[in-house]
């Protein structure tokens, strides 16, 4: 298993149930850190980018046939709800989409793509040695994998989106299996 990986699943075993006065799950994780990509308008877009805003951040890729559109419609839609209830603070949120199939996923497809789940939704790409980089970073699993005859493949990656609070630090992970209503809740309790 990835270290950090194995770091994000202890700190929230360790810390499951605590108070809203706990410190954030993820608070001391390795998790993160710098990188500079391209975003789905083309321009140059690093980690310092990030700062000064709540990050929700999720790894996947385009031509995911399920999971990736499942995952990102779960973000976008606790989001959503988060802002019915608090737009000011769910302004401070940026959901970001980091591919991990850089070879088809250029800036025009991820600006399609980020945009059919939230308008503010951001698209990074860049030359696979970045991506590999960024990965590992964050502590995320993806591995292209053949999917039949003609050369074509499906990419099997972490599933899981990371909230990172506007000093760039991790605060807490939102899992697959959490829908709309705890990433709602989870903004609630951590966004300031």
């Amino acid at each position: 298993m990835n270290e950090r990986v194995a770091v994000v699943l202890a700190a929230l075993l360790a810390l499951a149930g605590c108070g809203s006065r706990s410190p954030p799950p993820l608070a001391g994780a390795p998790i993160g850190g710098p990188f500079t990509l391209t975003d789905d308008r083309g321009r140059r877009f690093t980690d310092r980018d990030l700062l000064g805003r709540y990050v929700l951040i999720y790894f996947g890729y385009s031509y995911c046939p399920d999971a990736c559109p499942t995952d990102l419609q779960v973000m976008a839609q606790g989001l959503k709800r988060f802002a019915s209830r608090d737009p000011a603070r769910a302004a401070r949120v940026l959901p970001v989409f980091v591919t991990v199939d850089p070879a088809r996923d250029t800036p025009a497809v991820l600006h399609r793509y980020v945009a059919a789940f939230d308008p503010r939704m951001i698209g990074l790409t860049g030359p696979a040695p970045a991506i590999e980089a960024v990965k590992k970073e964050y502590g995320i699993y993806a591995q292209a994998e053949p999917s039949g005859p003609g050369g074509g493949y499906l990419v099997s990656h972490s599933r899981y989106d990371y909230l990172f609070g506007p000093d760039g630090k991790p605060i807490a992970v939102i899992t697959s299996e959490d829908d709309a209503a705890a990433v709602a809740k989870l903004l609630d309790r951590w966004v300031r």
